[in-house]
């Protein structure tokens, strides 16, 4: 029997098929989609923040538990934690979906330009609107 699967949402670099793939992580259903009432942060790594009027993009990707598992406890990610929110594909019915987060908002003067970059890369190649991939620094 395989394992459940769940929906989970990804603002950040794991956004990329291709990133997924290489952390071993075989997802199905890839949909565009955003959540509402949060705002990405870009410390070492990227998290979202609660902040009332805000939209967060990424992708809606259906993924094993134990995927979930493999992903939040690779170095560097263990301060990471699940969080349900309500993701709206481009393209269909509001979803609920796993969301991780940093349990500690980064530092106002955290920076990592070249995650930044990389994620505008993503958020490009991924076609989400202009001006959300230009708002990423």
């Amino acid at each position: 029997m395989s394992e459940r699967r769940v929906e989970a949402f990804f603002y950040g670099l794991y956004m990329d098929l291709d990133v997924l793939r290489e952390a071993g992580v075989a997802p199905l259903a890839p949909r565009k989609a955003y959540v509402d009432g949060f705002a990405l942060r870009i410390g070492r790594r990227a998290t979202l923040l609660p902040s009332a009027g805000a939209r967060a993009y990424g992708m809606l990707y259906t993924v094993t538990h134990a995927e979930l598992e493999r992903l939040y406890t690779a170095p560097g990610l263990e301060q990471y934690r699940p969080e349900a929110v309500m993701a709206r594909p481009l393209d269909g019915a509001p979803t609920p979906a796993l969301c991780y987060n940093l349990l500690e908002a980064p530092a106002p003067n955290e920076r990592n330009p070249e995650y930044a970059a990389r994620l505008q890369r993503a958020l490009g190649k991924l076609a989400f609107p202009s001006d959300y991939v230009a708002s990423v620094s």
